[in-house]
């Protein structure tokens, strides 16, 4: 039998010639063109095959032999070394898939549901939020490691100091957890899942920090104020007064067209994607509300019923909030007006307390208050809005109008 000279690590650094360089066992070095790189022949079911090991300016003598070795032990049990290698390389692709990090998976969790977000600024809240008090502890760790220790570091110090912004993150990673999972990229119970959870490792959310409800203005005062907002120009005090009589969200008005009005008909049909419940809410119209348009239809020329710096702008939805800094009212918030509303139905009217969830556009929890109410009530809301708007403009001495004095 032929012996064959190994090679050495200095032999193959003085070797240039092109050709193969046996170094036994079916180990040979290639060099062709420049390029040398590692080889193994062997024989599987009466056919060659040649199986790369790599460069040998990256993997060395030593590290080639042991991947002979190992190629070598694969045949023993019959199996085939190249197939093998696929597999394994499969397999590391698809771990690493399984392995994306906290942030790789909120990132995906955030692009899958943006569109489907009505407010066009959740995406960027979301991405702040959590890259700025899930970044630095769990960001970069494969989210399948996140647990409960994980959570509970970032929710822990934030709970008695920003109570609203805790349980908000808490939600948040919850859902990028449940998206991970149900995508194969971890397993195994949410840690940041509050029922029968974390609710036995931090305190209810009302026991640290009290709802805070929106400053709101007595009912009793609001027809002066009514009376004082008529007095001010311009279109964002007509935009707050809209809202008032409307008892409706300043982002629903201020993004309002016209398309969505039928003025004859007294009615405003809100699209789903710009309200909350994400269905069609359709607002009857008091003569009060109905003047406010009338006049601004005379003088605007655009598709926004509220314009903003330019015809083809909505007003921004600070635009009432500023009014009220206008007339030193800091005290008030404009989504504080709903609960004017709410408490003036309940205190003065007989209207049954359906009839004001419905003119909030709430949603009916009670399920079965829900199967009772099938219809929107539009006709008997219109009796109470009417009587709203009449309450409401009580002591102006004229109609709101859009001028410029």
């Amino acid at each position: 039998m032929k012996t064959v000279k190994r090679l050495s690590a200095l032999g193959i650094s003085r070797l240039k010639a092109d050709g193969l360089y046996h170094d036994g066992d079916g180990l040979y070095l290639r060099i062709k063109g420049g390029s040398r790189v590692w080889v193994f022949r062997y024989q599987l079911g009466g056919k060659r095959h040649w199986m790369g090991f790599g460069s040998a300016d990256v993997v060395s003598l030593e590290a080639a032999r042991r991947r002979k070795q190992d190629a070598r032990a694969e045949l023993e049990r019959g199996l085939d070394p190249i197939e093998g290698k696929r597999i394994r390389e499969s397999e590391a692709a698809s771990k690493a898939e399984r392995q994306l990090t906290f942030d790789e998976c909120a990132d995906r969790f955030i692009k899958a549901h943006e569109d489907g977000w009505s407010n066009p600024k959740s995406p960027t809240a979301w991405r702040n939020t959590l890259a700025t008090y899930c970044g630095p502890i769990f960001g970069a760790k494969a989210v399948d490691e996140v647990d409960t220790e994980a959570v509970m570091q970032v929710l822990e110090p934030l709970w008695k100091t920003k109570t609203e912004t805790a349980s908000r993150l808490r939600g948040r990673i919850e859902r990028v957890l449940d998206w991970a999972k149900v995508r194969g990229y971890r397993s195994g119970e949410n840690p940041a899942r509050w029922r029968g959870h974390l609710d036995a490792l931090l305190p209810q959310r009302s026991k640290v920090a009290p709802v805070k409800h929106h400053p709101a203005l007595p009912w009793k005062e609001l027809p002066a104020f009514m009376d004082q907002l008529r007095q001010r120009p311009g279109v964002a005090p007509l935009a707050l007064a809209f809202v008032i009589l409307t008892a409706c969200r300043v982002s629903e008005a201020v993004n309002a067209t016209w398309q969505e009005f039928d003025l004859e008909g007294a009615i405003w049909q809100v699209p789903a994607e710009r309200m909350k419940a994400r269905r069609v809410h359709r607002v009857p119209l008091s003569p009060s509300a109905l003047e406010i348009l009338r006049s601004i239809q005379k003088t605007t020329s655009g598709d926004f019923v509220f314009p903003g710096w330019s015809q083809s702008k909505p007003l921004s939805i600070a635009g009432p909030l500023r009014v009220l800094h206008d007339m030193d009212r800091h005290d008030l918030t404009v989504h504080g007006f709903r609960s004017t509303f709410r408490v003036w139905v309940a205190e003065t009217t007989d209207f049954p307390r359906e009839l004001a969830e419905a003119a909030l556009a709430h949603v009916v929890r009670d399920l079965t208050e829900a199967a009772y109410l099938r219809t929107d009530v539009l006709e008997r809301r219109r009796a109470l809005m009417n009587t709203w708007g009449s309450f409401a403009m009580g002591f102006s001495r004229t109609s709101m109008h859009l001028s410029s004095a």
